[in-house]
């Protein structure tokens, strides 16, 4: 039986990824700094599916928080087989609105620990000849929306990068981007949601089908709704000072996942 990692794995698409990874009979490591919420979540999983759901309480956003999670994909003897780096979140304000702190706080979460733990993980994977990584990313990676927006590319290049780095491996890397998702990552921000359409919502659940789909196709880059594959082509057309002027209009006050 396989095993699965998951950070931030107790709520919004972490917990989608965390439900159908179980029902497919995965093992799963389930990572968010809540140890109630945590454990929890394992008895339910397990309750439900018969996998075993190991709870490692980690905050991303220290030092201490990310060694723990690179000691524990590093065991050899429990290994990992597909690690899901979810952990994120967005800070509210424009860029000089918030503090320097949590922006480094932002880039430790979103760019650190994505790329310490992708390599702790990848490493013995590489060595078995088989695994997968899924880095969740956005949109947002595609258009001009301060830190939150360069974080997410970052994430989309690195793991582009990585992933050709390793073909022929056995190894599989994608870059997760999805839209605006129904989950707690704005309300935990202060982001209002009310000018965000209806019509572009998703749902965690639908969004993690076609996100493990698309890794099985071994696609690096997962944009997982016909919606938004075609927003993102007009996005491709449209001149960056363009886009910058939209993003600033409207935005900064919310950000997808």
């Amino acid at each position: 039986m396989t095993t699965a990692l998951i950070t931030g794995s107790t709520a919004g698409i972490g917990a989608a990824f965390a439900r159908r990874l179980a029902a497919q009979g995965h093992n799963l490591v389930l990572v968010a700094r809540d140890t109630k919420r945590l454990g929890a979540q394992a008895t339910e999983l397990h309750d439900r599916h018969g996998i075993e759901a190991e709870v490692l309480a980690a905050d991303l956003a220290t030092e201490e928080g990310i060694a723990a999670v690179e000691q524990r994909l590093a065991d050899r003897t429990h290994p990992v087989d597909l690690l899901v780096n979810n952990a994120g979140f967005g800070n509210k304000g424009r860029y000089l609105d918030v503090s320097m702190a949590d922006e480094l706080t932002m880039l430790k979460v979103h760019v650190e620990a994505v790329l310490r733990l992708t390599s702790a993980a990848a490493g013995p994977m590489r060595s078995r000849g088989r695994g997968g990584v899924i880095n969740v990313a956005s949109v947002a990676a595609f258009l001009p929306r301060g830190t939150y927006g360069a974080s997410k590319a970052w994430v989309v290049q690195f793991t582009q990068g990585a992933a050709k780095d390793m073909a022929g491996s056995g190894v599989r890397l994608m870059a997760l981007c999805p839209g605006f998702v129904r989950t707690e990552f704005h309300q935990r921000a202060g982001m209002g949601t009310d000018n965000i359409p209806g019509w572009l919502w998703l749902d965690a659940d639908k969004l993690v089908t076609a996100a493990l789909a698309d890794l099985a196709r071994g696609r690096t880059v997962s944009v997982p709704d016909p919606r938004y594959k075609a927003l993102m082509g007009v996005v491709k057309l449209t001149p960056r000072g363009l886009l910058g002027g939209m993003s600033s209009r409207t935005g900064r006050k919310y950000g997808p996942q």
